[in-house]
């Protein structure tokens, strides 16, 4: 495969890959059109790459354009899964939906950014003072049920696998699991309906490179959010990663059988 990546880091050991500085990506728009894949550019170089170069990118459009806010995320799950999401309420900030939120939310209830990541942006609403330092940092207000955890799971999906799972502990200050703001790892297998429920929305959602957080309320998994960028504090030092997006990667490449020799889709009732 011929490779192009714009993230030296998250591409190192790949092999037949040019490494070009997103900044100078117009200087190269030849290699780019040839490239089989174009690995990790930047957000804003999505629409030029796919939609004016042609290039086939990695991670997926749908990788980016939902992993891109918090809100347009949480409206994709609740189209695929609503019943795997805390209860949430979004809503413009004006004074009227603050107190609308305020009435109906028990208190402790989670506020975040939508555009925030590895933790930042999130606040524990316990009374007043908080809410109203929440409403004052945002445009849209983005409020969440607060469930009783001690701990969620980061669960890492490339294409249609499991790459890794792994528990993400509280932090000593509590409330936050987040490696970056103090949680721990922790080792400890991560059950299955966790590890179905993040191929499920990486299928559904056609997300291929994320991770996703998730939680276990009594048994019942809880998704979070994912993050197409991930920490990799939890992948140990191998390969796996790296192995694992080239062989999806050329699996992708693959010309399929236009004679359908593949195993047809079962197919499925439709309503009337």
């Amino acid at each position: 495969m011929n490779l192009v990546s714009f993230n030296v880091f998250r591409t190192l050991g790949f092999p037949d890959t040019t490494v070009l500085k997103p900044e100078h990506y117009l200087q190269h728009k030849e290699l780019l059109r040839q490239a089989d894949w174009v690995l990790f550019p930047e957000y804003w170089q999505l629409n030029a790459l796919v939609h004016g170069l042609k290039c086939r990118v990695f991670p997926s459009v749908a990788s980016y354009r939902i992993g891109h806010d918090k809100v347009e995320m949480t409206r994709a799950f609740e189209a695929v899964a609503p019943e795997h999401i805390p209860w949430t309420i979004i809503e413009a900030n004006g004074i009227e939906e603050r107190e609308h939120i305020w009435s109906v939310m028990a208190l402790p209830f989670v506020a975040k950014l939508p555009k925030a990541s590895m933790g930042e942006g999130v606040w524990l609403i316990e009374n007043r003072d908080d809410w109203h330092k929440y409403c004052d940092r945002t445009e849209v207000l983005y409020v969440q049920e607060y469930l009783p955890l001690d701990r969620d799971a980061r669960i890492v999906v490339v294409g249609d696998k499991v790459v890794t799972a792994y528990w993400r502990t509280q932090a000593d200050q509590g409330f936050y699991n987040n490696v970056s703001r103090g949680g721990k790892i922790d080792n400890s297998p991560v059950p299955a309906v966790m590890t179905d429920l993040a191929l499920r929305l990486a299928r559904e959602l056609e997300v291929d490179h994320a991770g996703f957080d998730i939680a276990l309320v009594e048994g019942y998994p809880f998704v979070l959010e994912f993050n197409r960028l991930f920490g990799n504090q939890g992948l140990g030092q191998g390969s796996d990663l790296k192995d694992a997006i080239l062989e999806y990667l050329q699996q992708q490449s693959e010309p399929r059988d236009p004679g359908g020799s593949h195993t047809p889709e079962p197919s499925r009732p439709v309503a009337v």
